[in-house]
């Protein structure tokens, strides 16, 4: 049987006749996609295009399948419009709070998704710094809202009638100035090696970043720049610059707007855990469909 996914996929190339073209306009990568096209190609058992220098075009046997996929979808989506009225998905709301990195890196694709499946609900996104989503779902201000915490740190309970699920869990990791003597080797930096070095120190007073800053000051790690912002993007400009070297999540690190150098550390206790805050069985139709598209798509927590 035909992975749907995929279906769309090619019926998306023939109307773009790109797969560029056609991985943006269904929220994907074009690597993504790709892959997504070679595994039907498999399943049909025969080549269902042809790429070429201004694009991609369907082979025989891609348009005849491509033909069928079209009513094989339209069908899927009037079903899905069916049983979104059942389930009270054919209007209303979804209110989603995220902080940043979240709302940059990780809920566009998901929210994509979303509103392909459920195009009547509105929606409606408010950024929330930690631990400010798990009080804005409290008071009744979102539907659900994605929240990070920090290790080493001791992390409250969440209120009563309020979950707070884990769905990713990512190393933080020393971030410096390319060609930096810290970055230097693939093995990972003992801490201890930061003593006496010039920090940028990302909102020491932050709740979620108390227990990290407390531990890199144990380890004699110099405060050389206090950033007071909780947001990153300043902290990495800061380093990149060589002002000194900071302690981010590793995906902050990677998807830098200014070239940094990167380098793991030992032990590996420092870590950042992005959760979903949701009311459990609670939750609206609406959100609960959210919630199960964040769990498919980064359901990858790690138990420390």
């Amino acid at each position: 049987m035909y992975d749907p996914t995929r279906l769309a996929a090619l019926v998306a190339v023939a109307e773009t006749g790109s797969i560029t073209r056609a991985a943006a306009h269904l929220g994907y990568t074009a690597p993504a996609l790709s892959q997504q096209l070679a595994k039907l190609e498999r399943e049909a058992g025969a080549t269902l295009l042809v790429r070429h220098h201004r694009g991609a075009r369907l082979t025989a046997a891609g348009e005849l399948l491509a033909g069928r996929a079209r009513r094989v979808l339209d069908e899927l989506d009037q079903a899905r419009h069916e049983l979104a009225q059942l389930a009270g998905l054919s209007g209303g709301r979804l209110r989603v709070g995220t902080f940043t990195t979240a709302g940059v890196h990780l809920l566009p694709p998901v929210l994509s998704a979303f509103r392909r499946a459920h195009p009547e609900v509105e929606l409606a996104v408010t950024e929330y710094e930690p631990p400010g989503g798990i009080t804005a779902v409290t008071a009744g201000e979102v539907d659900l809202a994605l929240t990070h915490t920090y290790e080493p740190a001791v992390a409250d309970p969440p209120p009563p009638g309020v979950t707070v699920e884990p769905l990713l869990v990512e190393e933080l990791v020393l971030a410096t100035a390319v060609g930096h003597r810290l970055s230097e080797g693939s093995g990972r930096l003992p801490v201890a090696e930061l003593a006496g070095r010039p920090l940028i120190s990302s909102a020491p007073a932050h709740p979620p970043r108390r227990g990290v800053e407390s531990a890199l000051a144990a380890a004699g790690a110099t405060p050389a720049v206090v950033c007071e912002s909780p947001g990153y993007a300043l902290v990495c400009a800061l380093v990149s610059a060589g002002l000194g070297v900071a302690v981010v999540p590793e995906m902050v690190a990677s998807l830098s707007a200014t070239p940094l150098a990167v380098r793991r550390l030992e032990p590996a206790e420092f870590r950042r855990t992005i959760s979903v805050v949701h009311r459990g069985d609670r939750a609206t139709a609406a959100a609960a469909t959210l919630l199960a598209l964040l769990r498919s798509g980064f359901g990858r927590a790690a138990t420390p």
